[in-house]
């Protein structure tokens, strides 16, 4: 089943970013310093850089380097679905409510070689009830260039207890990224 046949899509309301969320052209932080798409001090991580759009929407960037290769010279498929997953997660936090990943559809348009630049654009598409609806485009060689992915993707909002219960809360309270997480949704 695709996202779009799910029974609550339809009625789905249009996303309302939180009266505090980020203005845009805003950067944003990272939620934790050690994820592997937006965290800078992963060693490994995509360390990706995310600036928010109008309304619940984000850009963000990828450079495509040697190490996200899948076949010689061309980025991982899976690496590339991360990355538009690290940006949808962007859009949806924009709501003030967090949420997860629940389902990803990627559809994968062109090759994306090593030594580009991704830009990819994500925003809510709509909400119903715990369930948040996105979509991004990354693009190769500027905002306006080919479409190389595409995704549509079904986030749920959670409490910031699920991060407490399944998560390691040692780092959560010592990370100021997702202290500022905190503080978002008002949470001490």
């Amino acid at each position: 089943m695709s996202i779009t046949d799910d029974p609550s899509y339809g009625s789905a309301t249009p996303p309302v970013p939180h009266p505090e969320a980020p203005a845009p052209g805003t950067v944003l932080p990272s939620h934790f310093l050690r994820c592997y798409g937006c965290g800078p001090e992963h060693p490994a991580g995509l360390h990706m850089a995310v600036t928010v759009g109008d309304g619940a929407s984000v850009h963000a960037r990828l450079q495509v380097t040697e190490q996200h290769q899948g076949a010689a010279g061309i980025a991982h498929g899976g690496l590339l679905s991360c990355a538009l997953d690290e940006a949808l997660g962007s859009a949806a936090l924009l709501l003030g409510r967090p949420a997860v990943t629940a389902r990803l559809e990627t559809d994968f348009c062109a090759p994306v070689t090593v030594g580009s630049e991704l830009h990819i654009h994500a925003r809510c598409t709509g909400v119903a009830g715990r369930k948040v609806y996105l979509a991004a485009e990354a693009r190769v060689g500027g905002a306006e260039g080919p479409v190389a992915v595409r995704a549509t993707a079904l986030f749920l909002t959670v409490d910031l207890t699920h991060f407490a219960v399944h998560g390691d809360t040692t780092q959560h309270r010592s990370d100021p990224g997702f202290a500022a997480v905190r503080r978002t949704f008002g949470v001490a």
